[in-house]
């Protein structure tokens, strides 16, 4: 706790938790640990990070949170399960602390991407079959650019959204809301 008050100064305005890790595995061939260990980075992190920073927030309301959660988190992918769980987890743990944080001014919101062209996701975006499955499935029909999310999530920090909590913004191109 002291590291992050430390780190923070006695107030705190904004708290973005950014951390997150996926191990692309089926479940039947995860170890626990393996799965430990997505939850940990994912979603324990986000958790303690907001625990610790909290009496900080609170000195700086009005103050917000943004958590980056995933469209794992609302629907099935082929991450895995522990990823899809960790993100869901993240998205109600978002929801919560909006609550129960609301009357002291700290507002908290949640992203949830789908690919965005970073390093890690370009990865995965290497297979060109994959890749053009990805592109069929987004309505906007390309990957998000990291500024794209970036702009959300400094959108969710800034006095233009001082109504906006509890909310998890899908930065997805369409992908969520994509019917057949």
């Amino acid at each position: 706790r002291e590291a992050v008050l430390s780190a923070a100064g006695p107030e705190l305005r904004i708290l973005v938790n950014n951390a997150g890790m996926n191990i692309r595995k089926r479940m039947s061939d995860l170890s626990l640990e393996e799965y430990r260990q997505v939850q940990k980075a994912n979603v324990e992190s986000a958790f303690e990070m907001c625990r610790l920073a909290y009496p900080a927030l609170r000195r700086g309301a009005p103050s917000a949170v943004v958590n980056n959660a995933s469209v794992a988190g609302l629907t099935h992918l082929r991450t895995g399960a522990p990823y899809g769980m960790s993100k869901a987890a993240m998205i109600q743990l978002t929801r919560n602390l909006a609550v129960e944080w609301a009357a002291e001014n700290i507002r908290v919101n949640a992203v949830a991407p789908w690919y965005i062209a970073t390093p890690l996701a370009n990865q995965v975006l290497e297979d060109p079959a994959y890749s053009a499955e990805v592109l069929e499935r987004t309505p906007m029909g390309r990957v998000g650019e990291p500024r794209e999310c970036a702009r959300v999530i400094a959108f969710l920090c800034l006095p233009a959204s001082s109504y906006v909590t509890g909310q998890c913004l899908a930065v997805d191109g369409g992908f969520s809301v994509y019917g057949f």
